[in-house]
């Protein structure tokens, strides 16, 4: 996608992203719907229990939609067993940082959610979210971006997150993004999904650490030998699978 235009680039995203999810499970109602000026997705399982789970997308800010992680969001609901309520929040660079984190705050405020989710960008968007909240609900952070990244605190290369590509992405939001990773967790209650090859996993092993210190309770599920936005074909990667999986159903059991 480096040789495309923007909207192009989000074309072929949407389209290789989508390509990986598997069918609507029976009974899955999908409805698309707006909370004041932010669009929004709610994925409803046959069998829906109480509470709305809200979701944030990846995508490194300035790249998914509703319909790109539209089968990580399904598995979500259906896994859960609940309502999730995916964000369509405004992308870099035509909107800032702090447009995107507004989107995620107004929605949050007018759910009142039972769980926070995110993956990748919209891990951090749900961190920076809920900064400074003096009630947060059980977090759900899919590898996301940690604190302030520099070229010390990351680890390795890896394919399709470089270290590089981590920085680039930091430099997007950096103007607007609270620095994270203080000795102040985020949630009380907190599950991670991490992956080994994944330049982002060694800050973020840090930072459970520090929020276990902290008084969090913070479970942790790494999917070995896996790379950054695996979660996208979880169908066709066992690895993948038994850690989201784990990660689920240990989410599943703070919400009762």
């Amino acid at each position: 996608m480096a040789g495309m235009t923007l909207p192009a680039a989000r074309r072929h995203y949407d389209v290789l992203c989508a390509a990986f999810a598997p069918p609507l499970p029976a009974g899955m109602k999908r409805v698309d719907d707006r909370i004041g000026s932010v669009p929004v997705r709610r994925h409803r399982p046959a069998h829906c229990r109480p509470g709305t789970v809200v979701y944030a997308h990846g995508g490194g800010f300035s790249l998914g939609s509703l319909d790109s992680h539209q089968g990580i969001a399904v598995g979500l609901a259906q896994a859960l067993g609940r309502e999730v309520l995916a964000i369509g929040y405004r992308l870099l660079p035509e909107a800032r940082y702090a447009d995107a984190l507004d989107d995620c705050r107004r929605v949050i405020d007018a759910v009142a959610p039972a769980a926070l989710v995110g993956d990748s960008a919209g891990g951090r968007l749900i961190l920076d979210a809920v900064a400074g909240a003096r009630r947060v609900p059980p977090l759900g952070l899919v590898y996301p971006l940690v604190g302030v990244p520099t070229a010390a605190t990351l680890g390795p290369d890896a394919p399709l997150l470089s270290r590089r590509d981590a920085l680039d992405a930091w430099s997007l939001i950096a103007q607007d993004a609270p620095g994270g990773g203080g000795p102040r967790p985020p949630a009380t209650a907190i599950e991670v999904l991490a992956v080994s090859r994944d330049p982002l996993t060694a800050p973020l092993e840090r930072a459970v650490a520090v929020w276990r210190e902290g008084g969090a309770d913070v479970g942790y599920h790494l999917a070995d030998d896996m790379l950054h936005g695996c979660l996208h074909a979880q169908v066709s990667l066992p690895g993948m699978a038994v850690a989201w999986r784990a990660f689920c159903r240990a989410l599943g059991n703070r919400l009762g």
